[in-house]
């Protein structure tokens, strides 16, 4: 069987399960008499051994199956939960995550054994006794003969050819099982689980029944349960551990069948393992998991009002979506300015119903498009957990704003500047308990992470409560570095200081550490959020703490825009930088320090004569009054000097291609509705 077909789902889902597990296992650091987390763990880590076992994954069955057992015994009491056994936990999913690594990139679990992390598992075992494997499976075949309950497809009757195979098997002394198996009700690929079990039950076995029939099966005809007979050599057990271990399996029901029960309906018997188990254990593990299926029953079924609901989509599939959308609107906008075509009123009647159909799709693709940035924030506990222990900090994240959508390809590149001023919050940001208390601070630092959407930006801001930007050091080390001389620096402001911040190779710290130190992360941060076309501003007090501030545009394909004429060449200003746009006399505009200046209701505005910064020529008319368009760069104004306003338009942005990717200030291109071509300036680039 080719499983290549399948491999995409198992990655998908191995990783949704991982960052469950993680986010999981902070809970249950918290609150280790949490039941129903440390339930919902258990349950997720025998899901993943199954899918790791189906896909034969062998390392990453064996790594789990451990770490179940580990669980199994935390669920009986038998250990306790502390911070080194949630570290090696931590560790057995890191170790999970580079298996699921190397399947992405190799397509195989690669060869690294983890054995130090299993030794450790076995470790914790061994100190308390040494049988939790035994008894973990005992339980789950009891778990599932108690909750044998009627089952539609296990009512049939067999055909005289099959009767004298059963008794012929039986007379071999080979073993004869009927097995009902139950999928999850969230089971989506109902055929592919069907088909694994199969060839599971073939590598052991002979099936010789089937209800419903195989070829219903494989076209989906079925409910979530299926039946099969099968004769074999081997023992009931064998066929339970295997069943149970592939995913999506809620149920397996095995009974053994007798010579005497092939006539008619099949008569069925309880399996003899029951009767391994003490009544009380076997009420207690009930209890367990009654309680456990009541929860998971409550999950499974939110969760299946969503799966049911939803597809997982190729993201380039949505791109080629989005570009025939982005077609559609320059053809749109074509027709628009059409010249030649009489303007009837059908005419218009028919391009107006054109553009809300086109925008209604716009907006459609969009949202398809856009992912709660919960899907970047959920990473960042583990992380800090793990910085505030190697730094040896009380560090607690708090986190909001986590269902605000931004756009997948945003959400893609936003990872790791976050990462960088996490980092920088925690190690440079909040101080040391001693000096805490020094300054009379709780001995926790809180970290604050928030995202929200303003206007057609999407604010996400790293607040801490830590000593603030030493700025007095920072201009300091931008003088020994040349950056600025003595003198200048006596005249700078905050913002000018806080700027060198993210200058390559600037770092305020002469030790390097692990998490710090070499002047790479705030420049990084920067340069991404800048190629994101969006902007970072700081905000900082000396012993209070520091702000960063990202805004980004919600979405990067298309937007609505301002075209401006210079001379005779077109430009698109983003609509969402604008402020306002004036008319203002020749004498009014001003020079200060070497810089044009207009006061605009008693605040000065710096004047950007974009012409020159694009090599444009002067027009040759002289206008009495001048056109300013007053854009927003983070909090502050900045004016552009344009000669004409043609409209706002709706526009696809287009990128320049890699020989023409690195001129900063122009952000991308534009089609216009006559075929002629305007480029897009990039407002953060060029404002002051």
């Amino acid at each position: 069987m080719d499983m290549s077909q399948y491999l995409e789902i198992f990655i998908e889902e191995s990783k949704e399960h991982l960052q469950g597990l993680n986010q999981s296992l902070l809970q249950l650091e918290k609150n280790p008499q949490d039941v129903p987390i440390l339930n919902e763990i258990f349950r997720v880590a025998h899901t993943l051994k199954g899918m790791a076992g189906t896909m034969g994954f062998g390392k990453m069955a064996k790594l789990t199956h451990d770490m179940e057992n580990v669980l199994h015994a935390l669920r009986n009491n038998e250990i306790k939960v502390n911070t080194n056994l949630v570290d090696l936990l931590f560790r057995c999913l890191d170790a999970l995550e580079n298996y699921v690594n190397e399947v992405v990139t190799k397509g195989t679990e690669g060869n690294t054994e983890y054995s130090e992390i299993i030794k450790g598992l076995d470790n914790i075992l061994n100190k308390k006794n040494g049988n939790v494997e035994v008894k973990a499976e005992s339980q789950e075949i009891i778990g599932s003969t108690e909750s044998s309950i009627e089952h539609i497809t296990s009512k049939f009757k067999l055909n005289q050819y099959e009767q004298n195979l059963i008794n012929k098997a039986i007379e071999m002394n080979m073993n004869v099982f009927k097995i009902v198996v139950v999928l999850n009700k969230g089971c989506v690929l109902k055929s592919a689980r069907a088909f694994i079990i199969f060839q599971t039950l073939e590598r052991h076995a002979e099936i010789i029944k089937s209800e419903p029939r195989v070829e219903d099966i494989e076209d989906e005809k079925f409910d979530f349960e299926f039946t099969v007979m099968v004769i074999t050599r081997r023992d009931l057990e064998t066929f339970h551990k295997e069943l149970t271990s592939i995913s999506e399996v809620d149920e397996v029901i095995i009974t053994t069948v007798h010579s005497n029960d092939t006539q008619g309906t099949v008569h069925e018997i309880n399996c003899e393992v029951q009767e391994k188990v003490s009544e009380e254990s076997e009420e207690e593990s009930q209890n367990n998991d009654n309680e456990s299926a009541d929860q998971q029953k409550g999950q499974a079924s939110k969760n299946n009002l969503k799966t049911g609901k939803t597809v997982r989509v190729d993201i380039d599939r949505l791109d080629v979506l989005m570009n025939l959308v982005s077609e559609l609107i320059i053809i749109k906008t074509r027709l628009e300015g059409l010249d030649e075509i009489e303007r009837t009123q059908n005419y218009n009647e028919v391009i107006e119903y054109f553009e809300r159909v086109t925008t209604n799709l716009h907006d459609a693709v969009m949202k398809v498009r856009m992912v709660p940035i919960e899907t970047v924030f959920n990473r960042f506990p583990r992380m800090l957990r793990d910085i505030s222990r190697s730094l040896n900090k009380e560090i607690v994240l708090n986190m909001s704003g986590e269902d605000t959508e931004l756009d997948r390809t945003v959400i893609d590149e936003i990872g790791d500047p976050l990462i960088h001023l996490l980092r920088n919050s925690a190690d440079h940001g909040i101080e040391s308990l001693d000096k805490r208390k020094e300054m009379g601070k709780p001995d926790a630092g809180h970290i604050n992470l928030r995202a929200y959407q303003d206007g057609n930006n999407v604010v996400i801001e790293v607040e801490d409560d830590g000593k603030g930007i030493d700025l007095e050091r920072v201009k300091k080390k931008a003088i020994d570095k040349g950056f600025v001389n003595k003198d200048a620096a006596k005249n700078l402001s905050q913002k000018d200081i806080i700027d060198f911040l993210f200058k390559p190779s600037f770092s305020t710290t002469d030790k390097i550490t692990d998490l710090s130190g070499r002047g790479v992360g705030l420049d990084v941060v920067k340069t991404k959020i800048e190629t994101l076309g969006g902007m970072v501003e700081v905000d900082t007090e000396a012993g209070r703490g520091s702000k960063f501030i990202i805004r980004l545009p919600l979405t990067l394909a298309i937007i609505q825009a301002l075209l401006v004429q210079i001379n005779n060449e077109k430009y698109a200003l983003p609509l969402n930088t604008i402020r306002e746009i004036i008319k203002v006399k020749p004498e009014d505009i001003k020079q200060v320090q070497k810089q044009e200046i207009i006061l605009l209701r008693n605040t000065i505005v710096p004047i950007i004569r974009i012409g020159d910064c694009l090599d444009v020529p002067p027009s040759e008319k002289q206008n009495k009054l001048l056109t300013v368009v007053v854009v927003k760069k983070g909090e502050k104004l900045s004016g552009f000097l344009v000669d004409n306003l043609i409209g706002q338009h709706e526009i696809v942005i287009k990128s320049l291609g890699k020989l023409l990717g690195g001129i900063k200030t122009i952000a991308g291109a534009t089609i216009l509705g006559d075929g002629n071509v305007a480029l897009i300036l990039d407002v953060n680039s060029l404002a002051v």
